[in-house]
């Protein structure tokens, strides 16, 4: 993996708007180096005449149908096609998504492997969506086909911000949309990438519109645009709300992916050295920021003293620091993206503690520049507390106990919430029932983010609605249109 420094970056990053690369009309934004707390470089600032005119190329392109009256297969070979762009400059993407959002260099490089994936898994899908025939009798050819909305509307979040664009503009472009994609804030610049992987790839002008701006102007334009036909958001539920109601205003379908408190449920026949690799991961890796992260171990309560023991030991042997430091796969991680959600998850530290909660180890800030916190677990945490219920967002595990069965369940399901939920078991049976009862989109047994690009994921209550990942996903992009054909000749009624 090559080594990059800050002076290396370009000092100003642009947006990219119908195949053109041009300022903000909101001026320009200052993007940080989380692992010193230093400027980085400047990305233009979208405003709402910004948005208004990648939305009209968007519009132009799809109207045109230059991409979504191309074979299915030949519009999938270009979606492949941007992620081999990706996998060809894998090294310096890294680089630049490590330094700006202060992820270990190695997370850096899963990430852009894991956004490259997508466009290789719905390139693959795009020939695959198909439409069938209902038999009406005799007199009537009936099918359904399924066709893009048009213009894709989609609100990236900062924890993942090239995986997460690749998520939901694979998916777009493979079923023929053209998309609008609003970066976020903290760390956009590898999203210029993005952009260059279309040139690359061959798409119609306007099919990729890439563009920063704040979420109280662009986002908001974006979401109540009356030329935007689906918007796709993952970030918090505050803000999914309010894009939820802009977008019922004129009745434009979302994709929601909010936030998790996600549990596992560990029971005595548990092996803990495999839990303990779910726990490294589950919680820890890019800092706990993960809105599917194990944040809660719910634990039966006659091994709860040796799991908080073993999960203490996870966290205290890793090793934190900037990530451009830790190229090397490994017990390490990163800095948080920003001072604001440092200090907020260690203040939820400081609340766990007052409100009864043991901390076993970790709970502060580290004292060097940068955005650090130190990996934390919590011991003695009871459903009632505010670090059960709400997500923190950071390196932070808990660990709460129960006695039987109906206890766990009703731990888990506890919150408002309902994105992942997990089950460690030797028992089979046990596992399956468990599965079967807890609220969640996505069931993870014996390892924690088992799975990959082909399951479907998305959650129940507050943690949102519709599903990314997976042949479930392309329905969020498409719409069913029924055709009936009556045969005429002499049978319609009326007619000789």
């Amino acid at each position: 993996m090559s080594q990059s420094k800050t002076s290396d970056i370009k000092p100003y990053w642009q947006n990219y708007i119908d195949g053109q690369w041009v300022d903000g009309g909101a001026g320009r934004l200052t993007v940080d180096n989380p692992a010193t707390g230093e400027a980085l470089a400047e990305q233009a600032m979208a405003d709402r005449a910004d948005v208004d005119r990648a939305v009209q190329a968007a519009k132009a392109c799809h109207l045109s149908r230059e991409l979504s009256d191309l074979r299915p297969v030949e519009r999938g070979r270009m979606v492949q096609k941007m992620g081999h762009y990706l996998l060809e400059h894998q090294d310096e993407i890294a680089n630049l998504l490590c330094l700006e959002a202060g992820k270990p260099l190695w997370e850096a490089h899963i990430e852009v492997a894991g956004a490259a994936r997508y466009f290789e898994y719905y390139g693959n899908q795009a020939e695959t969506v198909e439409g069938r025939s209902i038999p009406l009798g005799g007199r009537y050819l009936d099918f359904t086909v399924h066709e893009p909305y048009g213009v894709s509307g989609q609100i990236i979040p900062w924890n993942y911000p090239l995986e997460m664009t690749a998520r939901s503009l694979s998916a777009g472009l493979a079923t023929g949309n053209a998309c609008v994609v609003k970066t976020p804030e903290l760390d956009p610049l590898t999203n210029y990438y993005m952009a260059k992987a279309a040139e690359f790839a061959g798409m119609p002008q306007g099919a990729v519109n890439i563009l920063c701006g704040y979420g109280h102007e662009a986002g908001d334009a974006l979401t109540i645009h009356n030329d935007v036909n689906q918007v796709v958001f993952t970030g918090s539920v505050a803000t999914g709300m309010a894009i939820a109601g802009n977008a019922a205003k004129h009745v434009v379908p979302c994709v929601l992916e909010l936030g998790g408190k996600s549990a596992a449920i560990v029971y005595p026949d548990a092996d803990l050295d495999n839990l303990e690799q779910s726990i490294r991961w589950g919680i820890y890796f890019n800092a706990g920021q993960v809105c599917s992260a194990l944040s809660r171990l719910i634990v039966h309560e006659s091994i709860r003293d040796e799991v908080v023991e073993r999960a203490a030991a996870v966290a205290a042997r890793l090793d934190v620091g900037p990530g451009m430091e830790r190229d090397a796969f490994g017990d390490n991680m990163g800095a948080m993206v920003s001072a604001k959600q440092r200090d907020r998850a260690e203040a939820m530290c400081r609340q766990a503690e007052a409100e009864g909660a043991r901390l076993a180890t970790g709970g502060h800030a580290l004292n060097r520049p940068g955005y650090f916190l130190q990996p934390t677990v919590f011991d003695g945490v009871t459903p009632d507390m505010t670090i059960a219920q709400d997500e923190v967002f950071g390196p932070v595990l808990s660990v709460l106990s129960f006695k039987d069965e109906a206890e766990a369940i009703a731990i888990a399901n506890g919150t408002e919430y309902g994105l992942v939920g997990g089950v460690f078991t030797s028992d089979v049976e046990r596992a399956m029932e468990a599965a079967q009862r807890l609220r969640a989109g996505q069931i993870f047994v014996n390892e924690w983010f088992a799975g990959g690009v082909e399951t479907p994921f998305g959650g129940y209550g507050k943690s949102g609605y519709g599903r990314e990942k997976g042949r479930e996903a392309l329905w969020n992009y498409v719409q069913t249109k029924n055709i009936a054909i009556a045969r005429i000749a002499g049978t319609h009624p009326g007619r000789a």
